[in-house]
């Protein structure tokens, strides 16, 4: 058997070799017309893809500024602002006590739906305190160098002393509720309670208040912010263009990686019934699918992808992808797009997987209709991918 330190320098070398592959792929694929670019051929477009800044420890969320800057969050506790042609920023003041352990650390951002008027960064991170730690949301006014007046607004509960599965994704609907997703924080059996905050979605108003109209506000025992549950660890999230409701992609176990329609009150079914296995091999539970009262997932992957960040396209820049689903996968080192027959998968369309060479993070479709990966990797990348010139 391979010792733990063997295993550590062989991890570390598919890392390092991951790296210069993808490094070299995307320096040494220049076309004539196109720069410095990956040039990548896919079913619809031909796509060029660059660097738009590099040094990044473990980029986890990006949000467009109206001036076409990003924020970008970093896992080890870092935001700071890169401008559209790369130039890094200082790490912003005034963050609260972030927990930098395991999966944990500096995780989504997002705007406020009226942030050219007021200003606010909304962002999730792994929170210390009693007991451990857990996903937390806060917000701040974003000014020159820092974020003030920040406030937290909301805080899983438990705290638990796993490092794993903060889930973390944020979304604004179209009538300003914030949705939070979350993970199980490996307390797998928790996920079907309604009495905590373990693998579920969260839905509040930007200023943490509970909707009256929240579908568990009467309920006895149940938390009246939970939406849903029954979820390992959501990691993407999105609206679909034409319904406007939300949508996640949530991790598996060994397989079974899921896209769903996240629905009021519904149960997702983890962990009773999945369509992976335990890590190594080996049922989870009673092993089964399919359980009466438990929704089954729109799309799943066997095997697991690592499915992470995701976006509905669109934008002009791609036409042919519009209305389709990106998602980026880590382990995988891919993005996947979906087509759709409404609620059902019609095709899949996977791309990058022998090309960028690292773990892909998030994809964000950006004001200009072009998209931007990120890297999680130590020295993290923001990539652009635009259509390629002729």
């Amino acid at each position: 058997m391979q010792s733990p330190l063997l295993r550590s320098f062989s991890r570390r070398a598919r890392e390092l070799t991951a790296l210069t592959l993808g490094t070299f792929l995307l320096a040494a694929c220049a076309h004539s017309d196109n720069g410095d670019a990956l040039i990548v051929e896919t079913e619809e477009h031909t796509l060029a893809v660059t660097t738009v800044t590099d040094g990044l420890n473990h980029p986890w969320g990006l949000a467009f500024l109206p001036n076409g800057d990003m924020l970008v969050t970093e896992r080890g506790g870092d935001m700071r602002v890169v401008s559209a042609d790369g130039t890094k920023g200082d790490p912003l003041a005034g963050l609260p006590a972030i927990q930098s352990r395991g999966q944990g650390g500096l995780l989504d951002v997002t705007l406020h739906p009226n942030f050219e008027q007021n200003r606010r960064v909304y962002f999730a991170y792994s929170e210390p305190g009693d007991g451990g730690a857990s996903t937390a949301v806060a917000y701040g006014t974003l000014g020159d160098g820092g974020l003030t007046d920040v406030t937290r607004i909301f805080s899983q509960v438990p705290k638990l002393t796993d490092n794993g599965h903060w889930g973390s994704r944020l979304v604004f609907d179209d009538e300003g509720h914030l949705f939070i997703t979350l993970g199980d924080r490996r307390a797998q059996d928790e996920a079907q309670s309604l009495e905590n905050h373990i693998g579920t979605v969260v839905r509040l108003h930007d200023d943490g208040r509970i909707p009256e109209d929240n579908p568990y506000v009467d309920h006895d025992t149940a938390l009246p912010e939970i939406w849903s549950y029954g979820h390992r660890n959501i990691q993407g999230a999105d609206l679909h263009p034409q319904t406007r409701e939300l949508w996640t992609g949530e991790h598996g176990p060994q397989g079974g990686d899921e896209i769903n329609h996240t629905r009021a009150t519904l149960n997702y079914g983890w962990p009773v019934i999945t369509h992976g296995e335990q890590y190594g091999g080996g049922t989870i539970g009673e092993g089964i699918t399919h359980k009466e009262g438990m929704e089954q997932p729109l799309h799943y992957w066997v095997p697991s992808i690592a499915n992470a960040g995701m976006t509905f396209y669109t934008g002009e820049a791609f036409p042919a992808w519009q209305g389709n689903l990106l998602v980026t996968a880590l382990r995988s080192q891919l993005l996947s797009r979906l087509v759709f027959d409404g609620e059902d998968v019609a095709h899949e369309e996977r791309m990058f997987s022998d090309t960028i060479g690292a773990r892909l993070r998030h994809v964000v479709q950006g004001p200009d209709g072009l998209l931007y990966l990120l890297t999680d990797e130590r020295n993290g990348r923001i990539l652009k991918v635009a259509p390629a010139s002729e």
